[in-house]
Protein backbone atom coordinates (compact mmCIF):
# COMPACT_ATOMS: atom_id res chain seq x y z
CA UNK A 1 0.00 0.00 0.00
CA UNK A 2 1.24 3.23 -0.86
CA UNK A 3 0.41 7.16 -0.06
CA UNK A 4 -1.82 9.63 -1.41
CA UNK A 5 -0.09 11.68 -4.24
CA UNK A 6 -1.07 15.19 -2.58
CA UNK A 7 -2.19 16.39 0.86
CA UNK A 8 -3.33 19.44 2.82
CA UNK A 9 -3.36 20.78 6.20
CA UNK A 10 -5.89 20.53 8.71
CA UNK A 11 -6.54 22.78 11.86
CA UNK A 12 -7.56 18.88 13.53
CA UNK A 13 -4.59 19.04 16.52
CA UNK A 14 -4.85 15.22 16.52
CA UNK A 15 -4.79 15.21 12.27
CA UNK A 16 -2.02 17.53 10.30
CA UNK A 17 -2.79 16.59 7.14
CA UNK A 18 -5.55 14.56 5.03
CA UNK A 19 -5.78 13.65 1.15
CA UNK A 20 -5.80 16.34 -0.98
CA UNK A 21 -9.59 15.22 -2.54
CA UNK A 22 -10.82 14.66 0.99
CA UNK A 23 -13.35 17.35 2.39
CA UNK A 24 -13.65 18.82 6.28
CA UNK A 25 -16.65 18.61 7.62
CA UNK A 26 -18.59 19.24 10.91
CA UNK A 27 -20.31 16.30 12.73
CA UNK A 28 -23.94 17.99 13.07
CA UNK A 29 -24.24 17.42 9.11
CA UNK A 30 -24.21 14.03 9.47
CA UNK A 31 -25.01 12.73 13.19
CA UNK A 32 -28.30 13.75 14.55
CA UNK A 33 -28.28 13.07 18.54
CA UNK A 34 -31.24 11.15 20.14
CA UNK A 35 -32.61 11.84 23.37
CA UNK A 36 -35.66 9.32 22.99
CA UNK A 37 -35.63 7.37 26.31
CA UNK A 38 -37.27 3.97 26.87
CA UNK A 39 -39.45 5.00 29.52
CA UNK A 40 -42.30 2.41 31.58
CA UNK A 41 -41.60 0.34 28.08
CA UNK A 42 -38.32 -1.18 29.16
CA UNK A 43 -39.25 -4.29 28.91
CA UNK A 44 -40.08 -4.03 25.35
CA UNK A 45 -36.08 -3.98 24.49
CA UNK A 46 -32.80 -5.72 25.33
CA UNK A 47 -30.29 -4.20 27.22
CA UNK A 48 -27.42 -3.40 25.13
CA UNK A 49 -23.56 -2.72 26.75
CA UNK A 50 -20.76 -0.86 25.15
CA UNK A 51 -17.76 -2.65 25.50
CA UNK A 52 -14.10 -3.49 23.99
CA UNK A 53 -15.71 -6.03 21.35
CA UNK A 54 -18.79 -2.80 20.33
CA UNK A 55 -22.43 -2.69 21.33
CA UNK A 56 -23.37 -6.31 22.30
CA UNK A 57 -26.60 -7.91 23.47
CA UNK A 58 -26.29 -7.81 27.93
CA UNK A 59 -27.25 -11.03 29.85
CA UNK A 60 -29.33 -9.91 32.89
CA UNK A 61 -29.25 -13.57 33.93
CA UNK A 62 -25.80 -14.43 34.63
CA UNK A 63 -25.18 -13.37 37.55
CA UNK A 64 -22.34 -10.33 36.60
CA UNK A 65 -22.14 -6.60 36.83
CA UNK A 66 -24.60 -4.70 38.65
CA UNK A 67 -28.30 -3.10 37.54
CA UNK A 68 -30.53 -0.35 38.30
CA UNK A 69 -33.88 -0.63 39.80
CA UNK A 70 -35.75 0.37 36.65
CA UNK A 71 -34.59 1.56 32.88
CA UNK A 72 -37.00 4.42 32.68
CA UNK A 73 -34.50 6.96 31.83
CA UNK A 74 -32.22 4.48 29.50
CA UNK A 75 -31.93 5.83 25.78
CA UNK A 76 -33.44 3.98 22.48
CA UNK A 77 -30.71 2.45 20.41
CA UNK A 78 -31.74 0.92 16.90
CA UNK A 79 -29.61 -0.80 14.39
CA UNK A 80 -27.11 1.84 12.52
CA UNK A 81 -27.18 4.22 15.52
CA UNK A 82 -23.94 5.23 17.19
CA UNK A 83 -23.38 5.68 20.93
CA UNK A 84 -20.69 7.70 22.72
CA UNK A 85 -19.47 8.19 26.09
CA UNK A 86 -18.19 11.29 26.78
CA UNK A 87 -17.19 11.52 30.33
CA UNK A 88 -14.34 10.04 32.10
CA UNK A 89 -12.82 9.35 29.17
CA UNK A 90 -9.65 8.85 29.42
CA UNK A 91 -10.67 5.68 32.24
CA UNK A 92 -12.99 4.12 30.05
CA UNK A 93 -12.10 1.47 27.88
CA UNK A 94 -14.15 2.00 24.88
CA UNK A 95 -16.17 5.18 24.52
CA UNK A 96 -17.59 5.23 20.89
CA UNK A 97 -19.56 2.02 19.28
CA UNK A 98 -21.92 1.19 15.90
CA UNK A 99 -25.29 -0.97 17.04
CA UNK A 100 -26.15 -3.79 14.92
CA UNK A 101 -29.15 -3.99 17.31
CA UNK A 102 -32.20 -2.29 18.53
CA UNK A 103 -32.23 -1.84 22.22
CA UNK A 104 -31.30 -0.02 25.00
CA UNK A 105 -28.41 2.02 27.04
CA UNK A 106 -27.63 3.73 29.69
CA UNK A 107 -29.02 7.37 30.17
CA UNK A 108 -25.29 8.88 30.52
CA UNK A 109 -24.58 8.07 26.77
CA UNK A 110 -25.16 9.96 23.56
CA UNK A 111 -27.30 8.81 21.09
CA UNK A 112 -26.72 9.53 17.01
CA UNK A 113 -28.48 8.55 13.93
CA UNK A 114 -25.89 8.67 11.53
CA UNK A 115 -26.99 10.08 7.76
CA UNK A 116 -25.60 11.15 4.08
CA UNK A 117 -22.14 9.11 5.51
CA UNK A 118 -21.40 5.19 5.28
CA UNK A 119 -21.61 4.71 9.26
CA UNK A 120 -18.87 1.98 9.26
CA UNK A 121 -16.32 4.49 7.59
CA UNK A 122 -17.31 7.14 10.45
CA UNK A 123 -17.51 4.33 13.35
CA UNK A 124 -13.85 3.19 12.11
CA UNK A 125 -12.79 6.91 12.33
CA UNK A 126 -13.63 7.72 15.80
CA UNK A 127 -12.79 4.01 16.57
CA UNK A 128 -9.31 5.08 15.38
CA UNK A 129 -9.41 8.31 17.52
CA UNK A 130 -10.86 6.50 20.86
CA UNK A 131 -7.89 3.74 20.94
CA UNK A 132 -5.43 6.62 21.47
CA UNK A 133 -7.93 8.92 23.45
CA UNK A 134 -6.85 11.83 20.28
CA UNK A 135 -10.14 13.71 21.48
CA UNK A 136 -8.50 15.08 24.29
CA UNK A 137 -8.42 18.96 23.33
CA UNK A 138 -12.12 18.90 23.12
CA UNK A 139 -12.49 17.68 27.35
CA UNK A 140 -13.26 19.50 30.20
CA UNK A 141 -14.13 19.77 33.62
CA UNK A 142 -12.81 16.95 35.98
CA UNK A 143 -14.51 14.59 34.56
CA UNK A 144 -13.25 14.69 30.81
CA UNK A 145 -16.06 15.16 29.52
CA UNK A 146 -17.15 16.32 26.01
CA UNK A 147 -20.28 18.55 25.32
CA UNK A 148 -22.51 17.31 22.84
CA UNK A 149 -22.43 20.94 20.78
CA UNK A 150 -18.87 20.92 21.06
CA UNK A 151 -18.52 17.46 19.47
CA UNK A 152 -21.45 18.36 17.00
CA UNK A 153 -19.46 21.63 15.62
CA UNK A 154 -16.09 19.67 15.57
CA UNK A 155 -14.72 18.47 12.26
CA UNK A 156 -13.70 14.86 10.72
CA UNK A 157 -12.20 14.05 7.61
CA UNK A 158 -14.71 13.15 4.48
CA UNK A 159 -13.76 11.30 1.36
CA UNK A 160 -16.16 11.03 -1.66
CA UNK A 161 -18.92 8.69 -1.08
CA UNK A 162 -17.40 5.69 -3.06
CA UNK A 163 -13.77 6.06 -1.46
CA UNK A 164 -15.75 6.05 1.66
CA UNK A 165 -17.30 2.28 0.80
CA UNK A 166 -13.92 0.82 -0.54
CA UNK A 167 -11.85 1.96 2.78
CA UNK A 168 -15.21 -0.21 4.78
CA UNK A 169 -14.59 -2.99 2.51
CA UNK A 170 -10.81 -3.14 3.06
CA UNK A 171 -10.97 -2.09 6.73
CA UNK A 172 -13.71 -5.49 7.00
CA UNK A 173 -11.67 -7.32 5.45
CA UNK A 174 -8.49 -6.88 7.14
CA UNK A 175 -10.01 -6.47 10.40
CA UNK A 176 -12.19 -9.27 10.41
CA UNK A 177 -8.85 -11.74 9.31
CA UNK A 178 -6.59 -10.20 11.93
CA UNK A 179 -9.80 -11.13 13.98
CA UNK A 180 -9.88 -14.44 13.15
CA UNK A 181 -6.23 -14.91 14.13
CA UNK A 182 -6.95 -13.80 17.22
CA UNK A 183 -9.44 -15.84 18.14
CA UNK A 184 -7.32 -19.00 17.15
CA UNK A 185 -4.82 -17.59 18.92
CA UNK A 186 -6.89 -17.42 22.18
CA UNK A 187 -8.31 -20.86 21.83
CA UNK A 188 -4.84 -21.92 22.00
CA UNK A 189 -4.15 -20.32 24.87
CA UNK A 190 -7.39 -21.73 26.54
CA UNK A 191 -6.79 -25.65 25.67
CA UNK A 192 -2.91 -24.66 27.10
CA UNK A 193 -4.66 -23.27 30.07
CA UNK A 194 -6.90 -26.21 30.17
CA UNK A 195 -4.05 -28.61 29.80
CA UNK A 196 -2.22 -26.64 32.78
CA UNK A 197 -5.35 -27.27 35.35
CA UNK A 198 -6.06 -30.76 34.15
CA UNK A 199 -1.65 -31.55 34.65
CA UNK A 200 -2.28 -30.32 38.29
CA UNK A 201 -5.59 -31.65 38.92
CA UNK A 202 -4.48 -35.07 37.71
CA UNK A 203 -0.93 -35.57 40.34
CA UNK A 204 -2.45 -33.45 43.57
CA UNK A 205 -5.25 -36.55 43.18
CA UNK A 206 -2.93 -39.66 41.62
CA UNK A 207 0.78 -38.60 42.51
CA UNK A 208 3.30 -39.08 40.10
CA UNK A 209 4.17 -42.72 41.56
CA UNK A 210 3.01 -45.33 38.83
CA UNK A 211 1.57 -48.41 40.48
CA UNK A 212 1.00 -47.97 43.83
CA UNK A 213 -1.76 -49.59 44.87
CA UNK A 214 -5.22 -47.29 45.04
CA UNK A 215 -8.03 -46.70 47.27
CA UNK A 216 -11.46 -45.44 46.92
CA UNK A 217 -11.02 -41.67 47.45
CA UNK A 218 -14.72 -41.55 48.57
CA UNK A 219 -15.80 -39.20 46.06
CA UNK A 220 -18.16 -40.45 43.49
CA UNK A 221 -16.90 -38.36 40.68
CA UNK A 222 -13.20 -38.12 41.59
CA UNK A 223 -12.62 -42.59 41.46
CA UNK A 224 -9.68 -43.70 43.42
CA UNK A 225 -6.19 -42.10 45.43
CA UNK A 226 -3.53 -43.35 46.40
CA UNK A 227 -3.68 -46.41 49.09
CA UNK A 228 -1.16 -44.61 51.68
CA UNK A 229 -2.21 -41.12 51.12
CA UNK A 230 -4.53 -39.93 54.33
CA UNK A 231 -7.44 -38.03 53.74
CA UNK A 232 -8.37 -35.03 56.08
CA UNK A 233 -11.48 -32.47 56.37
CA UNK A 234 -10.82 -28.84 55.64
CA UNK A 235 -11.59 -28.05 58.92
CA UNK A 236 -8.86 -30.12 60.30
CA UNK A 237 -6.49 -27.30 57.99
CA UNK A 238 -8.56 -24.09 58.02
CA UNK A 239 -9.31 -22.46 60.74
CA UNK A 240 -11.31 -19.14 60.38
CA UNK A 241 -9.86 -15.60 61.79
CA UNK A 242 -11.56 -12.14 61.82
CA UNK A 243 -8.88 -9.97 62.17
CA UNK A 244 -9.87 -5.82 61.67
CA UNK A 245 -9.28 -2.57 62.45
CA UNK A 246 -6.31 -2.00 60.11
CA UNK A 247 -7.45 0.40 57.41
CA UNK A 248 -4.01 1.70 57.12
CA UNK A 249 -2.77 -1.98 55.57
CA UNK A 250 -2.89 -2.21 51.65
CA UNK A 251 -6.61 -3.50 49.47
CA UNK A 252 -5.75 -6.67 48.60
CA UNK A 253 -8.32 -8.48 45.78
CA UNK A 254 -8.78 -11.98 45.63
CA UNK A 255 -9.33 -12.95 41.62
CA UNK A 256 -9.76 -16.96 39.60
CA UNK A 257 -6.37 -16.71 37.61
CA UNK A 258 -3.90 -15.43 40.76
CA UNK A 259 -5.70 -16.01 43.90
CA UNK A 260 -4.56 -13.17 46.19
CA UNK A 261 -3.23 -9.80 44.32
CA UNK A 262 -2.50 -5.97 45.86
CA UNK A 263 -5.89 -4.42 44.02
CA UNK A 264 -5.10 -1.19 41.85
CA UNK A 265 -7.42 1.69 43.81
CA UNK A 266 -6.23 3.54 40.76
CA UNK A 267 -8.26 1.43 37.67
CA UNK A 268 -11.33 2.27 37.81
CA UNK A 269 -12.19 -0.29 35.12
CA UNK A 270 -10.93 -2.87 37.96
CA UNK A 271 -12.83 -1.04 40.80
CA UNK A 272 -16.15 -1.46 39.42
CA UNK A 273 -17.31 -2.52 43.41
CA UNK A 274 -17.82 0.26 45.71
CA UNK A 275 -14.77 0.97 48.10
CA UNK A 276 -16.77 2.43 51.08
CA UNK A 277 -13.84 5.86 52.73
CA UNK A 278 -14.16 3.93 55.96
CA UNK A 279 -12.33 0.97 55.49
CA UNK A 280 -11.94 -0.29 59.73
CA UNK A 281 -14.02 -3.20 59.14
CA UNK A 282 -12.39 -4.50 55.80
CA UNK A 283 -11.22 -8.00 57.28
CA UNK A 284 -7.06 -8.31 58.08
CA UNK A 285 -5.31 -11.27 55.68
CA UNK A 286 -1.67 -11.86 56.99
CA UNK A 287 0.79 -13.12 54.69
CA UNK A 288 0.33 -17.16 54.46
CA UNK A 289 -3.26 -16.74 55.42
CA UNK A 290 -6.01 -18.55 53.22
CA UNK A 291 -8.19 -16.00 51.65
CA UNK A 292 -11.43 -16.56 50.03
CA UNK A 293 -14.37 -14.47 48.03
CA UNK A 294 -17.11 -16.63 49.48
CA UNK A 295 -19.31 -15.56 46.10
CA UNK A 296 -17.04 -17.02 44.08
CA UNK A 297 -15.08 -19.76 45.11
CA UNK A 298 -16.51 -22.17 42.73
CA UNK A 299 -14.53 -20.14 40.10
CA UNK A 300 -11.71 -20.90 42.02
CA UNK A 301 -11.23 -16.99 43.83
CA UNK A 302 -9.38 -18.03 46.61
CA UNK A 303 -5.56 -18.32 47.65
CA UNK A 304 -2.73 -18.09 50.33
CA UNK A 305 -1.92 -14.35 50.35
CA UNK A 306 1.62 -13.47 49.83
CA UNK A 307 1.25 -10.06 51.36
CA UNK A 308 -0.24 -8.29 54.65
CA UNK A 309 -3.45 -6.47 53.73
CA UNK A 310 -7.38 -6.13 54.02
CA UNK A 311 -9.85 -7.52 51.79
CA UNK A 312 -13.89 -7.15 51.95
CA UNK A 313 -15.99 -7.80 55.36
CA UNK A 314 -17.74 -10.42 53.25
CA UNK A 315 -14.70 -12.99 52.68
CA UNK A 316 -13.59 -16.17 54.57
CA UNK A 317 -10.20 -15.74 56.25
CA UNK A 318 -8.41 -18.88 57.24
CA UNK A 319 -5.48 -19.49 59.30
CA UNK A 320 -3.42 -22.96 57.73
CA UNK A 321 -2.77 -25.75 59.79
CA UNK A 322 -0.36 -27.08 56.89
CA UNK A 323 3.52 -27.70 56.90
CA UNK A 324 3.61 -27.52 52.89
CA UNK A 325 1.66 -24.32 52.28
CA UNK A 326 3.47 -25.25 48.83
CA UNK A 327 1.55 -28.14 48.37
CA UNK A 328 -1.35 -27.05 49.65
CA UNK A 329 -1.47 -24.17 47.13
CA UNK A 330 -0.88 -26.05 44.36
CA UNK A 331 -3.85 -28.17 45.69
CA UNK A 332 -6.77 -26.42 47.13
CA UNK A 333 -6.10 -24.16 43.33
CA UNK A 334 -6.64 -27.07 41.56
CA UNK A 335 -10.19 -27.45 39.96
CA UNK A 336 -10.55 -30.42 42.45
CA UNK A 337 -11.21 -28.40 45.05
CA UNK A 338 -13.21 -25.69 43.10
CA UNK A 339 -15.81 -28.29 42.03
CA UNK A 340 -16.03 -28.95 46.16
CA UNK A 341 -16.79 -25.89 46.26
CA UNK A 342 -19.08 -25.56 43.98
CA UNK A 343 -21.35 -28.28 45.76
CA UNK A 344 -21.07 -26.65 48.76
CA UNK A 345 -22.54 -23.18 47.80
CA UNK A 346 -26.27 -22.16 47.41
CA UNK A 347 -27.53 -19.85 45.21
CA UNK A 348 -30.69 -19.82 42.60
CA UNK A 349 -28.17 -17.77 39.81
CA UNK A 350 -24.67 -18.45 38.65
CA UNK A 351 -22.66 -16.11 39.95
CA UNK A 352 -24.62 -15.56 43.22
CA UNK A 353 -23.76 -19.10 45.02
CA UNK A 354 -22.95 -18.71 48.76
CA UNK A 355 -20.21 -21.00 49.90
CA UNK A 356 -21.64 -22.22 53.46
CA UNK A 357 -19.01 -22.47 55.94
CA UNK A 358 -20.44 -25.97 57.10
CA UNK A 359 -20.50 -27.90 54.60
CA UNK A 360 -16.97 -26.49 53.54
CA UNK A 361 -15.39 -27.79 56.66
CA UNK A 362 -16.60 -31.12 55.45
CA UNK A 363 -14.88 -31.24 51.87
CA UNK A 364 -11.61 -33.66 52.15
CA UNK A 365 -8.33 -32.73 51.86
CA UNK A 366 -6.29 -35.71 50.28
CA UNK A 367 -2.23 -35.21 51.77
CA UNK A 368 0.40 -37.68 50.36
CA UNK A 369 3.85 -38.15 52.95
CA UNK A 370 5.84 -35.20 53.36
CA UNK A 371 8.46 -36.32 51.34
CA UNK A 372 6.01 -36.58 48.59
CA UNK A 373 4.43 -33.30 48.95
CA UNK A 374 7.81 -32.24 48.22
CA UNK A 375 8.12 -34.36 45.16
CA UNK A 376 5.23 -33.11 43.49
CA UNK A 377 5.47 -29.42 44.14
CA UNK A 378 9.28 -29.80 42.48
CA UNK A 379 7.63 -31.56 39.96
CA UNK A 380 5.05 -28.79 39.27
CA UNK A 381 7.29 -25.98 39.26
CA UNK A 382 9.53 -27.56 37.05
CA UNK A 383 6.74 -28.36 34.23
CA UNK A 384 3.86 -25.29 34.89
CA UNK A 385 6.97 -23.10 33.13
CA UNK A 386 6.51 -24.78 29.96
CA UNK A 387 2.54 -24.36 29.81
CA UNK A 388 3.04 -20.52 31.04
CA UNK A 389 5.73 -19.75 28.65
CA UNK A 390 3.38 -20.92 25.87
CA UNK A 391 1.05 -18.98 27.14
CA UNK A 392 3.31 -16.22 27.35
CA UNK A 393 4.21 -16.64 23.71
CA UNK A 394 0.55 -16.41 22.27
CA UNK A 395 -0.42 -13.34 24.18
CA UNK A 396 2.51 -11.54 23.15
CA UNK A 397 1.67 -12.51 19.30
CA UNK A 398 -2.14 -11.36 20.38
CA UNK A 399 -0.63 -8.04 21.30
CA UNK A 400 1.16 -7.27 18.12
CA UNK A 401 -1.79 -8.30 16.28
CA UNK A 402 -3.91 -5.26 18.28
CA UNK A 403 -1.08 -3.33 17.63
CA UNK A 404 -1.40 -4.07 13.94
CA UNK A 405 -5.18 -3.48 14.04
CA UNK A 406 -5.29 -0.65 15.75
CA UNK A 407 -2.37 0.78 13.31
CA UNK A 408 -4.08 -0.09 10.14
CA UNK A 409 -7.34 1.31 10.68
CA UNK A 410 -6.12 4.53 12.20
CA UNK A 411 -3.98 4.67 8.69
CA UNK A 412 -6.13 3.89 6.36
CA UNK A 413 -9.52 6.58 7.72
CA UNK A 414 -6.92 9.06 8.30
CA UNK A 415 -5.47 8.86 4.55
CA UNK A 416 -1.98 7.86 5.43
CA UNK A 417 -2.34 5.06 3.46
CA UNK A 418 -4.28 4.85 -0.01
CA UNK A 419 -6.61 1.70 -0.49
CA UNK A 420 -8.49 3.03 -3.52
CA UNK A 421 -7.15 -0.08 -6.25
CA UNK A 422 -6.60 -2.55 -3.11
CA UNK A 423 -8.67 -5.32 -4.87
CA UNK A 424 -10.83 -7.26 -2.02
CA UNK A 425 -11.44 -10.84 -2.36
CA UNK A 426 -15.13 -11.45 -3.36
CA UNK A 427 -15.69 -14.47 -0.56
CA UNK A 428 -14.23 -11.56 1.98
CA UNK A 429 -16.99 -11.25 4.98
CA UNK A 430 -17.79 -7.76 6.71
CA UNK A 431 -16.81 -8.12 10.41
Amino acid sequence: MKRYRAYKKTPLLWLKEIPEGWELRRNKNFFQESKEVVSEHFSDYTLLSLTLNGIIPRDMDSGKGKFPKDFDTYKVVKKGDMAFCFFDIDETPRTVGLSSFDGMLTGAYTICHVHDINARFVYYYYLALDNVKALRPLYSGLRKTIKSNIFLGTKLPVPPRDEQEQIVRFLDWKVTKIQRMIRIKQSEINDLAAMKKSYVDDVVVHGLRDGVPMKDSGVSWLGEIPAHWKIEKLRQILHPVSERNHPELPLLSVVREQGVILRDVTDKEANHNYIPDDLSNYKVVRKGQFAMNKMKAWQGSYGISPYDGIVSPAYFIFRIDFDNLEYFHFAIRSRVYANFFAQASDGIRVGQWDLQMAKMKEIPFFVPPADEQEIIVQYIKRELPKYEAAICKLEEEITSLEELETRLISDVVTGKLDVRNIKIPAHAKEA
